[in-house]
């Protein structure tokens, strides 16, 4: 039987980890969130939550954060593995759970394979830039 609690080990909590999954620049969207994603090296994946105040009081808010976060909690054991994952509502009304549900689980798919192909380019241009020797400077005589 799948585990349904949220410990802490599933979270996003310091500024380091939003802001480096925020600066990987790996995003996808819908008409209702927008996830960002980076790599993680632990056997599941972990949420942050970025709810702005353009969205409304701190009810509606909060209606959001308690809705993204019970969609991470079901479905959990079925998003990838391996993903820190940032959630941003897009749209100020909030949709039934298991739309939000299906969109997580969508967007979260999309957004491993576009991890992969981020860092398989990177870790290429890493390796052409360490095969490449800089020019030595000529000495004119």
């Amino acid at each position: 039987m799948p585990d349904y609690t949220f410990p802490k080990k599933y979270r996003l909590r310091s500024q380091k980890d939003f802001d480096r999954v925020l600066s990987a620049n790996c995003r996808v969207g819908d008409e209702w969130i927008a996830v960002y994603a980076w790599a993680n090296e632990l056997d599941h994946p972990r949420l942050g939550i970025c709810v702005s105040s353009r969205l409304g009081t701190a009810v509606i808010r909060n209606r959001w954060k308690r809705l993204i976060r019970e969609a991470f909690r079901l479905y959990k054991w079925e998003l990838p593995a391996g993903l820190d994952l940032v959630v941003i509502p897009q749209a100020m009304v909030y949709p039934a759970l298991p739309t939000l549900q299906a969109s997580l689980w969508r967007l979260s798919r999309r957004l491993k394979e576009k991890v992969q192909k981020q860092k398989a380019r990177l870790e290429r241009e890493a390796r052409s830039a360490k095969g490449t020797k800089p020019a030595s400077p000529s000495k004119n005589v």
